[in-house]
């Protein structure tokens, strides 16, 4: 079937979209809807037999909708409409949430019903980024691929919106306002989290803090601390614990006028002299942080490593904590050591903070030499066998950060980008190391250089990754944990573990890692303070989310491809 992915950005869930589809043998190109004329002239030249809007903000031109099935990939239950309804089911603290295939009509989200999903959603303890990335996106593939099925039946009929049934839950809300996201310092700790969260990855909740109007983000719940309310009591790393009515609450992003969204005590640094900072072992009771983006447990001969960087961006210091970390765990007397994320395991480094310093080069320099350290003591362990947990996405010098691990475990619907150049960077992590030793020169460049996400089956049938597993994302880390205690127990450990080191001691003399650090290095230097590749443009862009001008022509398979550009000229060299 031909399919066109019709959609805002390509973005996390319409990623998925295309890789699930293209899996599944259908021809499927990817259009931005940047204007109506951009849209109609993209259905015009692909002419496809079902059209799919998995992320879609703008409306669909009646030129297409009346002459091609379009189906809108909603995330709300059968009934909800608006462009609002993720932060209307937080912010109401609703207890069920769905997802609903329903067509295209002149009125918005007001069309016949192909298909639904519901899902339970929790006490709010979830942003609504993870939540969209999450339970969100998990029914959304489940519900486009029944929808595939029904448009392949001539006897498919969609059901028309019907308020009287007993499944239409639904109704229709407003888009929702600035003023519905305010919130004041006085409130409960529980009330100003759901607002927070409501408003997580965009647009943020508007407060005061330190007397500075701002945006914030990336909030958890903090110890009770005497204090007025609106007063920061804590720093905690890149996080400030502010107090509430009835408590204490963690914001760990901040976005002030005019600014990027940075780590709060990026953001507030020069307003921040005099609070206390409180520092936390790795393990071990945590009474003052409540939540940590870095903690290390042990099961028996098993270290888990968890590793919770909003985003998934890696700052210079965080890097430099998780390398400590990295030590330390290693230097425990386990057998097996498990690194997972959440649901982003890394992007990479920090485009944001780098674009925020005072000199964005030399930040830069200093985060990509911080991140090869972390990467260069997953790679050297060799008391210990590593395992790499990915259970929803890692993008750029994340996915080479797992890759150093002995094991790689995806999670089905992970997905992964394992490039740099979209950025304007040749990259470095070891990953002219770490990606050919398991897929080879050739593919190794394909991957890097065609710039497009990899699903879990295809990284796992390439040997990208050695594991995946279907299960929900619970059940996951509980598989992992389980497959690392076998890894432990088994009787061919110390033979396992003994391999390592001779693989490791003889890939050394062929060619040492510092090798291939220096020569990523040197690329990386040309990119980061000669610019060759426009980093600077492309990272300023992305930190301020412009709005792309055309459709990228790898995805646009409807559109003539432009000449080489940027990707020809950061082609990668094996040297060794």
């Amino acid at each position: 079937m031909r399919i066109l992915l019709l959609c805002s950005a390509f973005n996390g869930l319409t990623q998925r979209a295309w890789l699930e589809l293209r899996h599944d043998g259908h021809d499927v190109s990817v259009e931005f809807a940047l204007d109506a004329d951009v849209m109609v002239s993209a259905v015009a030249r692909f002419e496809p037999d079902l059209i799919i809007c998995p992320f879609l903000r703008e409306r669909v031109p009646s030129e297409i909708w009346t002459r091609y099935r379009t189906i809108i990939v909603h995330p709300g239950p059968r009934g909800d409409r608006g462009p609002s309804s993720l932060d209307w089911a937080i912010s109401t603290a609703e207890s069920q949430w769905g997802v609903t295939a329903l067509q295209a009509v002149e009125e918005m989200d007001a069309g016949p019903i192909w298909g639904s999903r519901t899902f339970p959603l929790g006490p709010g303890e979830r942003p609504k980024s993870a939540l969209y990335n999450g339970p969100v996106a998990d029914a959304a593939i489940e519900l486009i691929r029944e929808v595939v099925a029904k448009a392949g039946d001539p006897s498919f009929t969609p059901q028309p919106l019907d308020y009287t049934k007993p499944d239409v839950i639904g109704r229709l809300r407003p888009a929702m306002r600035a003023a519905d996201r305010q919130f004041s310092w006085s409130d409960s700790a529980d009330e100003i989290l759901r607002r927070i969260r409501a408003a997580d990855g965009s647009p943020g909740a508007r407060a005061t803090l330190c007397g500075l109007p701002v945006a914030v983000f990336d909030a958890h719940p903090g110890p009770t601390l005497p204090g007025r309310p609106g007063t920061i009591l804590l720093r905690h790393h890149d996080a400030v614990l502010v107090r509430a009515g009835d408590g204490g609450v963690w914001i760990g992003q901040v976005r002030t006028e005019g600014a990027v969204k940075l780590p709060a005590t990026t953001a507030l640094a020069r307003r921040l002299n005099g609070v206390p900072e409180v520092l936390q072992p790795f393990d071990g009771p945590a009474d003052h942080v409540g939540r940590r983006e870095i903690g290390y447990a042990r099961q028996g001969d098993v270290g888990v490593l968890s590793i919770d960087f909003y985003n998934g961006a890696m700052s210079t210091g965080q890097c430099r904590r998780l390398s400590t970390a990295l030590r330390h765990a290693t230097s425990q007397p386990t057998r097996v050591l498990v690194i997972r994320g959440n649901d982003v395991l890394s992007n990479g480094i920090h485009l944001n903070v780098i674009d925020a310093a005072p000199s964005p080069s030399f930040e830069a320099w200093r985060n990509i030499n911080a991140i090869d350290d972390v990467c260069h003591e997953i790679i050297t362990c060799t008391t210990q066998l590593v395992v790499t947990s990915v259970r929803g996405s890692a993008g750029a010098g994340g996915v080479m950060l797992a890759l150093g691990a002995d094991r790689v475990v995806l999670r089905d619907g992970a997905v992964l980008n394992p490039h740099y150049a979209t950025m304007g960077l040749y990259g470095s992590e070891y990953w002219t190391y770490v990606l050919p030793r398991r897929v080879g020169d050739i593919e190794a460049a394909a991957l890097t250089q065609q710039c497009l996400p990899i699903g879990a089956a295809r990284a796992n049938r390439i040997g990208l990754v050695d594991a995946v597993l279907p299960a929900s994302r619970t059940e996951f880390d509980e598989w992992v944990l389980d497959y690392a205690a076998q890894l432990a127990g088994s009787d061919q450990y110390r033979q396992l573990l003994e391999q390592k080191r001779t693989a490791r001691a003889a890939a050394e003399r062929r060619k040492p890692l510092q090798a291939y650090r220096v020569e990523e290095l040197a690329e990386m230097s040309r990119d980061i303070f000669d610019d060759r590749n426009d980093f600077a443009g492309l990272r300023r862009a992305f930190t301020t989310k412009q709005k792309p001008t055309a459709t990228p022509s790898r995805l646009a398979d409807h559109r003539p491809a432009p000449p080489a550009t940027v990707q020809r000229e950061v082609a990668p060299r094996f040297a060794g």
